[in-house]
């Protein structure tokens, strides 16, 4: 539950921000220009902490089911072996010995130790400034850190522009970062957190009982018809082939995506998801020359068709109807 607390703290100190500030900024932020640059290094600050999340959350996750085992084995099915024993110990006593979550320990250089001070965390900024190197050890520094923050902020202005200032644009980003955070999670551990797939869902209903982006009745619709179509596809998928062949965090998260736009949005989401999926997962068996078994994370794909369907669906499907006309004049024709 600590990555929900996290965001629901977020959450309300941005809605106690706006409403406090909301005549002056109003005002300040009418001009789409300057409300453009604003989010945008406001996007570059979370996009620091997005690095720390995606980084982080992971291994929070691990040490809670490790000492979760433990403490389940010890307590219903101890072991006879003391060796077993002192490992199902040492699981418990390192999540009890150090205090490991968003906030604490501070930020270290993975390679010496290095603690990271303020100014060396700057986004971007001190990622030039330092020539992409620890200052203390002078080993590289992954250039994913600053791509996240640029990523964040750009992904922020192109919502900023979309949306202009108010609720829809609070909500928006906020869908936006959790997307960022998830899909680099996937690609990383082939995982999508409960905590924020749910949280995602949950947030898209609250928004809708307000009408931000479709309709209550179209946003549980969305959610019930999200998570079953992956379902079955992936119980068929297993019943056909006897292995699986989607992670169960697909259909919380195509769940999520029909709680913020409606089911009426889910064919179109399943459909550009499935296509960006199959280009890209093509390229990178020929190009990496992996194995045609290894497996793809869909949640990136999910995430990136979910974010373009909410901020252009009508283009979307313009484009889509002009594409399937074509075919059929060519097919006539020919």
């Amino acid at each position: 539950m600590i990555i929900i607390e996290y965001f629901v703290n977020i959450v309300i100190a941005l809605i106690s921000a706006v409403n406090a500030l909301n005549v002056v900024m109003s005002h300040f932020l009418s001009d789409s220009t300057t409300l453009v640059i604003v989010i945008g290094i406001f996007g570059l600050l979370i996009g620091s902490f997005l690095n720390v999340v995606i980084y982080r959350y992971p291994i929070m996750m691990k040490r809670d089911w490790q000492a979760d085992f433990a403490e389940y084995t010890l307590e219903k099915f101890p072991p006879a072996e003391p060796i077993c024993i002192n490992y199902l110990q040492g699981l418990l006593a390192a999540k009890k010995a150090e205090v490991f979550n968003l906030v604490t320990p501070r930020s270290r250089c993975p390679h010496c130790g290095h603690l990271i001070s303020a100014l060396e965390n700057i986004p971007v900024i001190s990622y030039l400034w330092q020539r992409a190197r620890c200052r203390a050890c002078q080993q590289p520094i992954s250039i994913r850190y600053p791509l996240v923050e640029i990523g964040s902020a750009l992904l922020a202005g192109f919502v900023a522009l979309h949306f202009g200032y108010g609720a829809a644009l609070l909500a928006a980003l906020i869908f936006t970062w959790l997307l960022l955070a998830m899909s680099l999670i996937d690609v990383d551990h082939q995982l999508l957190p409960d905590e924020m797939t749910l949280l995602l869902l949950w947030l898209g209903i609250f928004c809708n009982y307000f009408g931000l982006f479709t309709s209550l009745q179209l946003s549980v619709l969305g959610a019930i018809f999200g998570y079953l179509s992956l379902w079955t596809v992936a119980l068929l998928f297993k019943w056909l082939f006897g292995k699986e062949g989607m992670g169960h965090g697909d259909f919380k998260l195509l769940a999520a995506l029909g709680a913020w736009m409606g089911w009426e949005a889910l064919p179109m989401i399943i459909l550009l998801s499935s296509l960006v999926g199959a280009i890209l997962g093509t390229a990178m068996l020929l190009v990496q020359g992996r194995d045609k078994n290894t497996p793809i994370p869909y949640g990136p794909y999910l995430a990136c068709a979910g974010w373009a369907n909410l901020l252009w669906s009508n283009q979307i499907m313009r484009a889509y109807q002009e594409i399937i006309g074509w075919l059929s004049t060519y097919l006539t024709m020919s």
